[in-house]
Parts: C-alpha cells; structure tokens; sequence
C-alpha cells in the first residue's frame, strides 16, 4: 500500500501542475456539485413520498387491528375499501408509477369476484359453472346425458376439464381410489369428456365475473327450500354492523329438514334478539331466517382463518350442554326468546309450533 500511495501522489501532483488537467478536474467538480443538487432535490421528493407512504401504513393498520384477522366475507372488505379508496388513488397518482396499464386494470376491478370466465369464448378457460341440485350437489343433465352450462345470475358447481395430456390440467387423483372417483365425473359437457368436481357454488354476472355463494355442505333444507348459509350470513352480519357470523343447519326431532341456528359474536352482550327477527323480515324470506340464535363472546377460527362451523353444529342447541345464551324463534309473537329447559323439552316433544 505504501510503494502504490507514493505513485498515486505524484500522478495527482502531475495532473495538478497541468493546465488541461486542472480544467478538466474543474467540469468533473461543477458535474458533482449539480448532481449533488439533483441528489437533493430527489432527496426532499422520496421524503414527501415517505411521509404519505407512513400516513397510508398508518391507516391500513388501523385497518388491519380492526379486521382482526383476514377470511373476512368481501362485503366487509368493499366497506373497507370505501373508506380508503380515495386515499389510496391521491397516493398512487402521486407516485406515478401505474400508467394506463393501472387505470385499465382499475376499470377491470370488480369487487367481490374471485374468477373469471369469458361469456363469449366460454371454453377459452378450463372451468365452467353447471346446474346442481342445492341441497345435494347432484349434477342436472340435458336430454343427452350431459351437464347444463350456467347463465348469468344462475348458482352452479364450479368444474375444471380434465385433460391428462396436459400437465396444468392432468388430475392424478387422492390415495383413495373412493375419494377419486367421487371427484371426477363424464359426460359433463361432451361425450366421454372428464371434469374436476370442486364442491364450490358459484354465481356468475353479464360480464363473466363469478363469485363464491357456498361451499358443498353449507346449503340446507327448511319448510322444502333451500337455505343458503352464506346468504343469511351475509345479511345478519350487516344488520349488526359486520359482526362474525356463522349458521348452520340443526335438527329438530319429529320436524323435516333442519332448522337454521346463528352463532354470533357478541363479546359486549349488547345483542337484543327481542328486535333482531323484525330486522331480517324485510331482508330474508321467513324459510331463512334463523330458528335458534347463539351468542358468544368470540367465534373461533381455524388456521386458516375461517370461521369454525363443525364443531358448533355438533354440539346443537341442548340449553344443558351448551355454556352460551340460547334464543329460540317463536312463531306466534314473531320474535326470538330465551331458550331455557322447558322451551327444549316443549319443542323435543312437538308443541312448539314448528
């Protein structure tokens, strides 16, 4: 290092006794001196962006401890988004950095929407929405044996066509060659075809846009209609402000089909069930709305972050086994009152009405 010092110093000494040398090193420190400026002035723009950026984390997490966790129902998030929106688009304008391929992708946006599927090229794209029967997932089929495509605005069984040439669209099955076989069905929109049953319900609108509506499973059977759960929860959930719910169905002995149960979140007790029945006449059909009301202090989740329905629909809605506040709905006075021992031992016996 010593011996390379020393040579370095004379060139730099040579180079400082040169004329052209010293207006060349003159334009190199002008150069810096305007780049320095231009450093600065990037420097007082990335901190502007900064402080919108911090001010946006802010809210969002104002945003995030309020949800609590995500799984949350797109009703919730649309609510959300609303209150953000115009914030976001004042920072993204700002950065400038989206272009025209930003704005078309924000008139392609559509809420709620978790696929898509081009009305006018339907078999462009692997899967397609097929008539079932609600309560069973049963495929409906055409006078040729083969499924019946979905219209606008028309629930049906999300499939994906199998294709085992083509790696994206081969299924190689479960261990269980049963649970294979109950996922697979032929014939589904041409002869000898094979297609994915997913065991999702899904609605799609004009513009191909589709939508979940319930999971296989989640759809019951009360005074000879089909009860979807997603919807009463949907509508329970905004009469009580975005609060989590679930429903499910229960049974009644010696009563067809099984009556709806809600399970609410209601860690404050501040839930009056007396006038909530009045609040779903005008929003659900008398066949939905909820026979039995569970009040929690909390719902669980599971992992993955979905609401826990299983274990609450076992343990039913025996006052004696089960540790919440329990309402039943009664039909004469068209309100919902205290589920007690003597209320389950009347409608065990049949004298309740239902």
């Amino acid at each position: 290092m010593g011996k390379n010092g020393k040579k370095n110093g004379k060139r730099w000494e040579k180079m400082g006794r040169s004329g052209n040398n010293g207006k060349k090193l003159g334009k190199i420190g002008e150069r810096w001196e305007n780049n320095g400026e231009r450093w600065e002035k990037l420097g007082k723009q990335l901190g502007n962006t900064g402080k919108n950026w911090k001010k946006l984390a802010k809210k969002w997490e104002r945003i995030g401890k309020k949800l609590g966790k995500n799984g949350k129902r797109w009703e919730k998030w649309e609510k959300i988004g609303k209150k953000v929106g115009k914030d976001w688009e004042k920072v993204r304008k700002r950065w400038g950095k989206m272009g025209k391929d930003g704005k078309d992708g924000k008139r392609m946006e559509k809420v709620g929407a978790c696929g898509f599927n081009s009305r006018l090229l339907p078999n462009v794209y692997p899967v397609r929405l097929v008539k079932v029967r609600e309560d069973s997932l049963e495929l409906l089929r055409d006078s040729r044996g083969l499924c019946i495509p979905c219209g606008p605005g028309e629930p049906g069984l999300l499939v994906g066509r199998i294709d085992q040439r083509d790696p994206l669209r081969r299924f190689d099955g479960y261990v269980s060659a049963g649970a294979t076989r109950g996922k697979i069905a032929r014939d589904v929109l041409a002869p000898g075809d094979q297609a994915y049953l997913s065991g999702d319900v899904l609605v799609m609108d004009d513009l191909g846009y589709m939508y979940f509506r319930d999971r296989g499973g989640d759809t019951f059977r009360w005074r000879g209609e089909n009860v979807s759960t997603t919807e009463v929860e949907a509508a329970l959930s905004r009469l009580l402000d975005q609060a989590d719910v679930v429903v499910y169905g229960v049974e009644i002995p010696g009563v067809e089909g099984k009556a709806g149960m809600a399970a609410i979140a209601d860690p404050q007790a501040r839930l009056d069930p007396a006038g909530l029945y009045q609040a779903l006449a005008p929003v659900l059909p008398p066949y939905a709305r909820p026979v039995f009301l569970r009040l929690r202090p909390q719902l669980d989740s599971t992992g993955t972050f979905k609401l826990q329905k299983t274990r609450l629909r076992g343990e039913g809605w025996d006052p004696r086994l089960v540790p919440d506040r329990l309402f039943v709905l009664d039909p004469q006075r068209g309100r919902y009152v205290p589920l007690d021992a003597g209320a389950y031992a009347r409608i065990c016996a049949g004298n309740s009405g239902f």
